[in-house]
């Protein structure tokens, strides 16, 4: 254990037993109502699945994250894992984060080792996420696709585990006052969902309270 957050050991066969292994782990973050009790999903969610790659480098962990270009319809612009809707010829969420990933960064599958996945996430924005947790074994080269990343980058995962890294803001939304997750690195803001994942990857590792 880190002593200095409570979670497992950031090395790849540590993460990998608490992925697959049986264990009783701390209260999950299952969404963003999480922050903002009153704001209840809707009945008619999309399935989509994200890919939260480990690049396992020799000098430590880092988490592949992407920006998405400008024009997008779904939150243009933020920073957000691979992945998109699971669709109908998808096997199952496994399957749509790694076809995903695939088109969106020209990751090949043969790079990526599943090692488990986290609860469904639940957005405000009517989106059911299954989180799929992989090992990514570098060297790799990535393509983006213009029309949907404008960047691929890497945060060491030592810095997305560092619970003085997790930040709580605040937005105004109608009327309504509404808190979500962030972190800050370097001159990327990590908000919204996918910092909320980042902050439900922490719980699963052990992290808390």
């Amino acid at each position: 254990m880190n002593p200095h957050t409570g979670i497992v050991a950031l090395r790849p066969d540590a993460i990998r037993r608490r992925m697959t292994g049986d264990h009783d782990p701390r209260p999950q973050i299952h969404g963003d109502h999480a922050l903002n009790p009153d704001d209840e999903p809707g009945p008619a969610l999309r399935k989509a699945a994200v890919l939260i790659g480990l690049v396992a480098h020799p000098t430590g962990l880092t988490v592949l994250l992407t920006r998405r270009t400008d024009h997008l319809q779904h939150h243009p612009g933020q920073i957000s894992f691979p992945g998109g809707h699971i669709e109908d010829h998808d096997a199952n969420a496994t399957a749509a984060a790694l076809r995903e990933t695939e088109e969106e960064i020209g990751l090949p599958t043969t790079r990526i080792n599943i090692i488990g996945h986290l609860p469904p996430y639940i957005t405000r924005t009517g989106f059911d996420i299954t989180p799929v947790v992989a090992l990514i074994a570098p060297p790799f080269d990535v393509i983006p696709d213009p029309r949907e990343v404008a960047a691929v980058f890497e945060v060491p995962m030592a810095f997305l585990m560092d619970p003085q890294n997790h930040q709580r803001h605040h937005i105004t939304i109608d009327g309504n006052r509404r808190s979500f997750h962030a972190m800050r690195y370097r001159d990327h803001f990590i908000w919204g969902a996918t910092a909320g994942m980042i902050v439900q990857l922490y719980h699963h590792l052990g992290g808390g309270p």
